[in-house]
């Protein structure tokens, strides 16, 4: 009865697979099978610079995702966090450069307004019980115009890396003996280390997770479900406005209007690392592995010759490859 009983197989029932996860270790397998393959077929992909591109791409989709993971435990979903993104970016940089503030102003103001935003989802989803997917569709499209209309429809440009503002720019990226490295990247580890404790270790991350699990049985056990499923998308709003701050810092200008479609990236992250669809289930670090995914298809696809509509295609193809594992997992568990 015991070897009946006892599920899975010699791999999975490993103590070291399933103290890492059976998923991640497939996702860390296949960013190795990825960059084997863009190296062999492009000579060019195997530069350093390329590493950079990984990496710069990582940042904004990094903290777009580490915030989404959190809406996605509790069964819900942040569409704003795209346009979002660039708004907040458009907003701090309008601040530097059109109004004369220091940086850090611009700095603070994205951030800021990202919490704003993210308030805005938490009251509509949480207070008013909307839809996860309408209500955040709508603030996508507030967002969308509210960049434009904050910079008078201008393109802006944050300060360059050599202007005496620029300094900003060094977070992510560090000109060292004439060779730029990517030490944003330490950044983003520290952030997932600190959200994984908080979503793990501390009460409300807990409560976020049974909200995701079962919203009316946590409700009946006494906790806050307003105040915790609120809760998941302010750290959205605050992670896309630290998003703001990385793609201002990786582009040159960031035009109004744009936006639409980042956010795919961030949430198809989240699910290939692990979050499901149905609540309940993630790790932020699992959602940092499928960022990498999404990061080195970005990079690497021009490399083979498939430019902007084809990478497109297959972000899309790879979301509904995604969804649909997260569908026969949930079915198998059920």
């Amino acid at each position: 009865m015991a070897g009946k009983e006892k599920k899975g197989n010699a791999f999975t029932n490993n103590p070291i697979v399933k103290a890492i996860g059976t998923q991640k270790i497939v996702v860390v397998l296949v960013i190795i099978v990825l960059a084997l393959f863009f190296s062999i077929k492009s000579p060019a992909f195997r530069q350093y610079a390329t590493l950079v591109s990984i990496f710069d791409y990582s940042y904004y989709i990094s903290f777009m995702a580490i915030g989404v993971t959190f809406c996605l435990i509790t069964g819900g979903v942040d569409l704003s966090i795209g346009t979002g993104m660039i708004c907040y970016g458009l907003f701090g940089g309008y601040l530097i450069t059109h109004k004369g503030m220091p940086v850090v102003v611009g700095l603070l103001a994205t951030i800021v307004l990202g919490l704003l935003i993210g308030l805005l989802n938490a009251v509509l989803v949480a207070v008013m019980d909307l839809p996860p997917f309408i209500a955040t569709l709508g603030a996508m499209m507030i967002t969308r115009g509210l960049g434009s209309v904050l910079t008078g429809s201008m393109s802006i440009t944050w300060p360059p890396a050599s202007a005496d503002q620029g300094w900003f720019r060094s977070i992510f990226k560090m000109n060292v003996g004439g060779r730029m490295l990517p030490v944003g990247f330490l950044l983003v580890l520290i952030l997932v280390f600190l959200m994984s404790i908080f979503l793990n270790k501390s009460r409300p991350g807990r409560y976020i997770i049974a909200i995701g699990s079962n919203k009316e049985a946590t409700r009946l056990s006494g906790v806050n479900v307003v105040k915790y499923q609120g809760l998941a998308y302010v750290i959205s709003g605050l992670f896309a406005g630290l998003a703001g701050i990385a793609y201002a810092s990786t582009f040159q200008a960031i035009a109004p209007g744009t936006g639409a479609g980042l956010e795919l990236d961030a949430i198809a992250g989240a699910i290939i690392g692990g979050t499901s669809m149905t609540g309940g289930v993630g790790t932020i670090s699992g959602t940092l592995l499928g960022v990498f995914v999404m990061s080195l298809l970005k990079t690497g696809l021009p490399y083979i010759g498939l430019q902007a509509n084809w990478q497109q295609i297959i972000t899309g193809l790879i979301l509904i490859l995604a969804i649909f594992i997260d569908v026969l997992k949930n079915k198998k568990t059920a």
